[in-house]
């Protein structure tokens, strides 16, 4: 089935939960007016379905092949990532300084939702530019601004995050990748890297890579770490790409999902010539780092939008016309269930990372308090948004019967490709430790407090949601007080995680039923009212449930030794 952008469910969702009318009334976002905004939240759903979703497939079964060293893209991608670029798909929320349209973040959102949604492998590479962007922005030379910012977001070349080894993953501290001066400005790189994202292909002329790396004389872990740009090809004197910079690619993974994104192992330095620069200052790497992070974070959560997405409207498709015991399957009142479970739980990650973008404007603004509340949120974000994406990815095959079993209907490549969502980006239990050890104790609770407060001022009249919001708050106390211990707090840090993640979508999805209920009626209108009440009368009750488990302690999960368990 073909996709189709949700091209209204976007657009009332900008209305009503990203308020983008009160973006735009800041002279910065002034050109975001109402005609600008129908224009590229129509022109993105367009040019997705028409040119990256036909390539889905094709990505899937051929996907990025790895050739002495270099990676082949399958046929058509070529043509599709250029059609990204000539049409400046890159470019919306970026500085106008640097080539940028200078638009609300939340604009780029429903831009990488639609490409994600088409094409969630293909859609990796302008996901992750952004972050090396956002990098250079923040913590780049004027030098390096000017050179490699114009590039980056036009997309002419992309970025990646190198981060991981094979001794390093989640613990970055332990990587060995080691950065030499050479007196000149320039560092020699050496080391290797995994699991790097369109690390290496033949749809850019140059590829800038940010990479981690220790200095000499650097302390051991997290705060001996530095960040470099290291490009493919070193430039020429007129900015053009160069000699080659001693990067190669040494294999591809083969994955369980996103064939058509080649997943790498670099080898920087082979022939000690590989020349990067530093970025920032040195020894403060991770802290440039994680400004790549945070941003990839809620787009990763917008992954499981994205499939949730296609995965439901396919889903739909496929109940509308299959017939069973006289009736087309969609009138069956458990895959009906799991329709509106599929529907409820997508839209409800939508808002919530919606509103995550529309805070990510205002921290861009100045305003400080929504600076905060986008740090709350991210781990939300990325952790409910991924979870919700490969359950409705799994009922979206469970919907197909058999049929979703077997590869040629695509329910299975939506499952396959949304599973590693979870895991990259800081795997989602990462991100509850996050939430809990870092993010419920900032400005004393406040943070935490004063969303809590806007659920209750708006929704008073859900009891549900009301109860919710009451467990939340009683887990927080209880977590940031003197009665739970370290282990405690990390032993329900992913229920509680949960729990507010859906607290949050469950105010956004009742805003949503207000706004919808008071205008005129129509089956839009009527199908988010629906939905809105299945989130709140059925899902916001399960994660109520969840509390027992958010409190229950570390002792239980230690109660056996580690060969007892595996007895």
């Amino acid at each position: 089935m073909s996709y189709i952008a949700p091209v209204a469910e976007q657009r009332f969702v900008l209305d009503h939960v990203v308020r983008i009318g009160e973006l735009a009334e800041h002279q910065e976002f002034a050109a975001a007016t109402p005609d600008l905004v129908d224009a590229v939240v129509e022109g993105a759903g367009a040019f997705a379905a028409g040119e990256w979703a036909p390539l889905n497939r094709l990505g899937d079964m051929v996907g990025a092949q790895w050739r002495d060293g270099q990676v082949v893209m399958p046929e058509g991608f070529k043509a599709a990532y250029r059609g990204y670029v000539e049409g400046g798909w890159g470019t919306i929320n970026a500085p106008e300084a640097f080539g940028g349209q200078g638009l609300p973040y939340a604009l780029a959102t429903v831009v990488l939702e639609d490409l994600g949604s088409a094409n969630m492998a293909f859609t990796l590479m302008p996901m992750l530019t952004p972050g090396a962007v956002e990098a250079l922005l923040a913590h780049g030379s004027p030098e390096q601004q000017a050179t490699y910012l114009p590039k980056l977001i036009s997309g002419e070349w992309n970025g990646t995050m190198n981060l991981t080894e094979p001794q390093a993953g989640s613990d970055v501290g332990a990587l060995r990748t080691t950065a030499t001066p050479m007196g000149d400005g320039s560092w020699r790189i050496k080391g290797n890297k995994i699991y790097i994202t369109f690390g290496e292909h033949d749809l850019t002329d140059n590829i800038v890579h940010l990479v981690l790396a220790r200095t000499p004389g650097a302390p051991a872990g997290t705060k001996g770490i530095s960040l470099f740009l290291v490009p493919k090809f070193r430039l020429n004197a007129d900015g053009t790409p160069g000699e080659f910079n001693d990067v190669r690619c040494v294999s591809i993974e083969h994955k369980l999902g996103i064939n058509a994104s080649p997943t790498c192992t670099l080898s920087f330095g082979d022939n000690d010539d590989c020349h990067g620069w530093l970025i920032g200052e040195e020894m403060g790497g991770m802290r440039a780092m994680f400004t790549m992070m945070n941003n990839a974070r809620l787009n990763v959560g917008l992954q499981g939008v994205q499939i949730g997405e296609r995965a439901t409207q396919q889903a739909l498709a496929y109940a509308k016309e299959r017939v069973q015991l006289g009736k087309p399957i969609v009138e069956h009142p458990d895959v009906r269930r799991m329709l509106l479970r599929m529907r409820a739980l997508t839209q409800g990650a939508r808002a919530l990372i919606y509103y995550g973008a529309g805070m990510a404007d205002r921290a861009h603004l100045g305003d400080a308090a929504a600076r905060a509340r986008l740090e709350l949120l991210t781990p939300l974000a990325k952790t409910w948004g991924t979870d919700v994406g490969c359950e409705v990815a799994s009922l979206g095959v469970q919907v197909h019967g058999g049929m979703g079993f077997v590869e040629e209907t695509g329910a299975a490549q939506h499952y396959r490709d949304i599973r590693i969502a979870p895991i990259y980006e800081g795997t989602n239990g990462i991100q509850a430790a996050d939430l809990v050890n870092r993010k419920l104790p900032m400005q004393g609770g406040e943070v935490l407090a004063s969303l809590l407060a806007d659920i209750r001022g708006e929704a008073a009249d859900e009891a549900q949601l009301m109860h919710l919001v009451d467990r939340v708050e009683a887990i927080a106390r209880w977590m940031t007080g003197n009665e739970a211990t370290q282990e405690d707090r990390l032993a329900g840090s992913y229920p509680m995680t949960t729990m507010t993640g859906v607290a949050v979508g469950g105010w956004l999805m009742a805003r949503q039923a207000k706004a919808a209920a008071a205008v005129e009626a129509t089956p839009f209108t009527e199908m988010k009212q629906a939905v809105a009440r299945f989130f709140l009368e059925r899902i916001v009750p399960e994660a109520i449930g969840l509390e027992a488990s958010a409190r229950g302690g570390a002792a239980g999960l230690y109660s056996l030794d580690a060969e007892t368990l595996a007895a």
